[in-house]
């Protein structure tokens, strides 16, 4: 119990779950411009401390996993935690504020089968903390301009890198980002990262290679071996091929209007690939019914690799050599509280003999942006996979109930160059339930589930695939 009260006091997660970062995505970002920060201004240091605010979230995670499929991994693992974070921020002084959060995830010891779920603790099943954001932030306000910079230790999220906070805990980096909105409709980043602390999720890529590589994590795995251990900050170059580099320069441009949007976002990471994003996207009211709001967004990813190619480093071995390109769609509708959508993607294909990472999209630093990805299987930027997938969501608000409900069906045809197993077809069905009870404010309920088949196949008929279920319980403060 003195453990369980020690992780309450200390834990609480930043922001929310990004429940559309590996579930069912039908948000439309256009004609809705970020919030601008307010932070509060104080006389001298001593009010810069006494007008700080202290925020952060506990979230309780359980998981049970049970295998299926030829192979004859029938094993069956779950694992209960505590974590999340606490931060504190001061208020600003001549435009000047400090912040630290500290993380972290303790296991309950409640487990009902003999395996344990990686994906909740660190490295090793174990729980562990540490300092997730330590940053100087500057706003820009006094001089007439809504810009703001953060330099140091942060949660930071853009096109295609990111925290993808699915689990317990997210990645967080070191960054130095500086954001501006002074022309109206247009966000400008520009930034750059140089080490990363990679999140719980990470752990279900241990063992590295292709798969992970194009799934939001490291080609080197997540393991002693390797030396790169969840919750350890490490250059992005050593993290990735095990040679130091300078990191990840970004620049970023969102314009946004009323029914239309625009992204486009480069990432120069250092002696590995340059990475080109860019989405968009339109809606309408329908002519028949204005009730009825169709939609229709594009995105496109271009990678080309850069410098000294270290890639070849990787365990993937190689050239080093990376000339990628992918595209997908998305085409959908609203309808008060419903919302459903089809998307299909492709990525470029292989060649016999090339490199198995030649012709994917890479993303290392857990950016995963897909329009066609799973809640647990990323296969869509393996090369030469074509995905389609299939979501609805329907919110139960104007019903007066605080609660909304998703399902989805993807389907992943991969490519017999793509380096990773046998599979030709992996499918994943799913669904997400999130519940806001109203006697307690700012908490979270949510259950989701993820059945994936064939996900993997070293061997003919010795394909994998799984049952899980999650409980979360998510309350912001």
């Amino acid at each position: 119990m003195k453990k369980i009260a020690l992780s309450m006091f200390v834990t609480a997660l930043v922001t929310s779950v990004y429940a559309d970062y590996d579930g069912v995505n039908i948000k439309l970002k256009h004609g809705v411009e970020e919030k601008q920060e307010v932070h509060v201004l104080s006389d001298d240091i001593k009010d810069m401390f006494a007008k700080g605010k202290t925020s952060g979230q506990i979230r309780m995670f359980y998981v049970d996993r049970q295998y299926q499929g030829g192979s004859g991994a029938d094993t069956h693992r779950d694992a209960a935690v505590l974590g999340g974070h606490l931060k504190f921020e001061t208020a600003a002084l001549n435009g000047i504020r400090l912040a630290a959060a500290f993380y972290t995830v303790q296991d309950l010891g409640i487990q009902q089968h003999t395996a344990q779920s990686p994906a909740l603790l660190g490295t090793g099943y174990k729980s562990y903390s540490i300092l997730g954001e330590g940053y100087l932030g500057y706003n820009f306000s006094e001089y007439g301009l809504k810009s703001d910079a953060k330099l140091g230790y942060q949660r930071y999220d853009s096109l295609m890198m990111g925290s993808d906070d699915a689990r317990t805990l997210p990645n967080t980096f070191r960054a130095y980002k500086f954001v501006s909105k002074d022309v109206k409709n247009i966000t400008l980043q520009i930034a750059h990262v140089d080490r990363i602390a990679y999140g719980t999720f990470s752990n279900i890529y241990s063992a590295g290679g292709i798969l992970a590589a194009t799934s939001g994590y490291t080609s080197r795995g997540i393991n002693a071996s390797t030396g790169v251990q969840t919750g350890e900050y490490l250059n992005l170059g050593l993290a990735t091929t095990g040679r130091k580099t300078a990191g990840v320069t970004n620049i970023q441009l969102k314009y946004t209007a009323k029914n239309f949007h625009v992204d486009v976002s480069n990432d120069y990471a250092w002696n590995l690939y340059n990475t080109l994003y860019a989405d968009t996207g339109v809606s309408w009211n329908c002519l028949l019914n204005s009730n009825v709001k169709p939609f229709v967004k594009v995105q496109m990813i271009k990678q080309n690799s850069v410098g000294g190619k270290y890639m070849q480093y990787s365990p993937l071995g190689g050239s080093g050599e990376v000339d990628s390109f992918y595209w997908a769609g998305k085409v959908g509708a609203k309808y008060e509280g419903f919302a459903a959508y089809i998307a299909y993607s492709q990525t470029s294909s292989n060649n016999a003999g090339d490199d198995s990472y030649k012709n994917a999209i890479l993303t290392q630093f857990g950016g995963m942006p897909a329009y066609t990805q799973g809640m647990v299987t990323r296969h869509m930027f393996l090369a030469g996979t074509k995905a389609t997938k299939a979501a609805a969501v329907y919110n139960f608000k104007q019903h007066g109930v605080n609660l909304s409900t998703a399902a989805y069906y993807v389907a992943f045809d991969t490519d017999a160059n793509s380096g990773y197993g046998i599979a030709r077809t992996a499918t994943e069905a799913g669904f997400d339930i999130k519940y806001y009870p109203k006697a307690v404010e700012k908490l979270q309920l949510r259950f989701r589930g993820n059945f994936p088949r064939k996900f993997a196949e070293a061997t003919p008929g010795s394909d994998t695939g799984w049952n899980e279920y999650r409980l979360i319980a998510n309350y912001n403060f």
